[in-house]
């Protein structure tokens, strides 16, 4: 009887272990307290829900001035992990600092805030841009443990797109704490190509240690934090005297390589899968799929984080999406860095070639708890290999989360580019875990940019848009004009629609006149969007605060980085986005080829169930 006892306890925990219980490792943060500016006298304070906390939490406020505390809510507050501050001084300094109640009992603060006279309404980060270049994209970790994150950014100089010949300046990398420490400089050296097909970096805790790493494709003459030269510094393969190929590196070895994401300092490298071979031999079928021997359909990147076995986070590094296809999966466990497995599409007979996008998508489709890798108009599966197709071939944006809360699992709105006589749908919205269409529109018409967002209460689910024929709802019907707004989406006011990024500027879709209101605009504080007429952020995410979201542009100048975020008060209350792995992952990769915006992996809108708890376990503070 007791053998029997213990061996149904071992097939109890095996079972459950098969059908996705076990928690995924998600990293720690702390309570992310800030304060801003209202205006009129008010500071609007703002902190953070953490995914492992009981729906029953209540907080309290403190504010300390010139060394005298005083408690600034008469009950605990448990509604919105936000409030307005009406009663201080702001010719004074103010700390902030709030303390978690649980089952009645207040416990201490792990973070405290202190507003300044005269601040602005967004947080500062000076930067060391070097002469001749500018702040692009970042990323974000928390490299020291401390429950903070700290800024990666992506500093380019002179770039060029894989079609265009010429050479390009080195693409460095820069590491900054949140008050403007500098820790790092990464130098990939001039056997790297800058440009935003080329150079995806990832950075993610990917050993579980509690910091943050940073992994990148490298060659000879990449300098690391450290000064240390990987490779051969004396090798230069960059092309001379070919007008088509004048400044591609189209030989020589091509490296991967983690990084110490505290110190910059290579910790491994290896060999970078899958490399170039024949370069003429990556092209496919369709529009664009014709094969080059230029370097321009070799020479795509892209990369992601996903969790391959429910728990840990792995690595992927993608090379083409025209035609041939290669994904290449890494796990860095106990400092030493190891191949998952490649999925590799070969060459155009295979129908999983010429489907990859622009950008990628990285969540778990099929709700086994683990990650898929939705590459545009295909899907890898957590093993590597190939889930499903679309046929729908190359496109410029993908989007994926539970746009249409009346049909089961996620769905993926997509554009593609329908062009040198081919036919088929602009835009479609498909089932997330098989690839089956649900809806298309735009047929035979090249679409080059599309969003999907609930921005129209009158309709359930999210309402997509792109191309001419004007918005649509989740089910594919045409319900009226759509936005001019096409770029981003962000949660930033206190409803639970969704607002438009586009640029600087925030603007809100008024529904009942079709028409944009605009709310917010960055560019009265000097400050610029990125990457040409794409008009990205440098970061949009949730990075402090309640659950809306924060947005970073660079300064004009390109001196300084801004923070922004919302100072308008909600009492709708939900953990962390970034506590959301789908969410969470949708930072590490937004940097990746056109940027596009993160969505979580449940439907956050108008009418919302609320959300369901996340199964992570959340990595204690070392």
């Amino acid at each position: 009887m007791q053998f029997l006892l213990k061996t149904i306890t071992v097939i109890f925990f095996l079972s459950a272990f098969s059908n996705g219980y076990a928690q995924r490792q998600m990293e720690y943060l702390n309570r992310g307290i800030y304060a801003m500016n209202e205006g009129n006298g008010k500071i609007f304070v703002s902190w953070r829900l953490l995914g492992d906390e009981p729906d029953d939490i209540a907080f309290n406020l403190y504010r300390t001035t010139q060394g005298k505390t005083v408690k600034l809510n008469q009950q605990p507050l448990i509604n919105g992990t936000n409030f307005s501050d009406e009663t201080a001084d702001t010719t004074k300094a103010n700390r902030y600092s709030v303390k978690k109640i649980i089952k009645g009992k207040e416990q201490h603060s792990d973070k405290d805030f202190e507003w300044l006279p005269g601040s602005m309404p967004y947080l500062s980060i000076p930067l060391k841009t070097p002469a001749g270049y500018t702040p692009n994209d970042l990323s974000v970790g928390d490299v020291d443990g401390d429950g903070e994150y700290e800024i990666i950014v992506h500093q380019t100089g002179r770039g060029r797109d894989n079609a265009q010949a010429g050479l390009t300046d080195p693409a460095i990398f820069q590491c900054y704490k949140m008050n403007g420490s500098f820790l790092w400089q990464i130098n990939l050296g001039k056997n790297i190509r800058e440009g935003a097909h080329y150079t995806q970096f990832m950075v993610y805790d990917l050993d579980g240690d509690g910091k943050a790493e940073i992994a990148m494709k490298t060659a000879d003459g990449t300098i690391d934090g450290k000064g240390k030269v990987i490779g051969d510094s004396t090798k230069d393969y960059r092309n001379k005297g070919d007008r088509q190929k004048e400044g591609k590196v189209l030989d020589g070895p091509e490296y991967f390589t983690i990084f110490d994401g505290l110190t910059g300092a290579e910790l491994a490298t290896t060999n970078y899968l899958a490399p170039r071979g024949d370069i003429g031999t990556w092209g496919g079928r369709g529009g664009n799929g014709g094969n080059d021997n230029s370097g321009n359909r070799v020479d795509r990147f892209l990369a992601c984080v996903a969790y391959l076995d429910g728990v840990h986070p792995s690595v992927i590094m993608c090379r083409g999406y025209y035609g041939r296809t290669v994904l290449a999966a890494w796990d860095w466990r106990n400092k030493k860095l190891s191949s998952r497995w490649v999925f590799d599409s070969k060459d155009a007979a295979n129908p999983f070639s010429g489907m990859g996008n622009h950008n990628l998508f990285v969540t778990d489709v099929d709700n086994d708890g683990k990650d898929e890798i939705v590459y545009g108009s295909m899907c890898v599966d957590d093993n590597g290999k190939g889930l499903y197709t679309t046929g729908l071939r190359h496109g410029d944006a993908v989007h994926v989360t539970d746009m249409d809360p009346s049909h089961h699992g996620l769905e993926v709105f997509g554009i593609h580019e329908i062009e040198e006589g081919t036919k088929g749908p602009g835009t479609a919205m498909y089932d997330a875990a098989t690839g089956k269409i649900l809806w298309s529109g735009e047929q035979d018409k090249d679409v080059g940019r599309g969003m999907s967002a609930d921005i129209d209460p009158r309709y359930p689910g999210y309402e997509s848009w792109g191309g001419g024929e004007g918005l649509m709802s989740a089910k594919g019907e045409k319900i009226g004009v759509s936005p001019r707004s096409v770029n981003f989406r962000i949660w930033w006011d206190g409803d639970l629609l969704t607002e438009l990024l586009d640029k600087t500027r925030i603007d809100k879709w008024d529904y009942k006149n079709g028409k944009l209101d605009n709310i917010f605009d960055a560019a009265i504080y000097n400050c610029l969007s990125n990457n040409g007429t794409k008009a990205t952020p440098a970061l949009s995410a949730d990075l402090l605060g309640d659950w809306r979201e924060e947005v970073i542009f660079r300064t004009a100048d390109s001196k300084e980085l801004r923070i922004f975020s919302t100072i308008i008060s909600t009492d709708h209350r939900f953990y962390t986005l970034m506590h959301n792995p789908q969410y969470r992952l949708s930072i590490a990769w937004q940097n990746v080829g056109y940027n596009q915006p993160p969505y979580t992996d449940y439907f956050l809108g108008e009418g919302m169930q609320k959300p369901p708890k996340q199964n992570i376990v959340i990595l204690k503070k070392k």
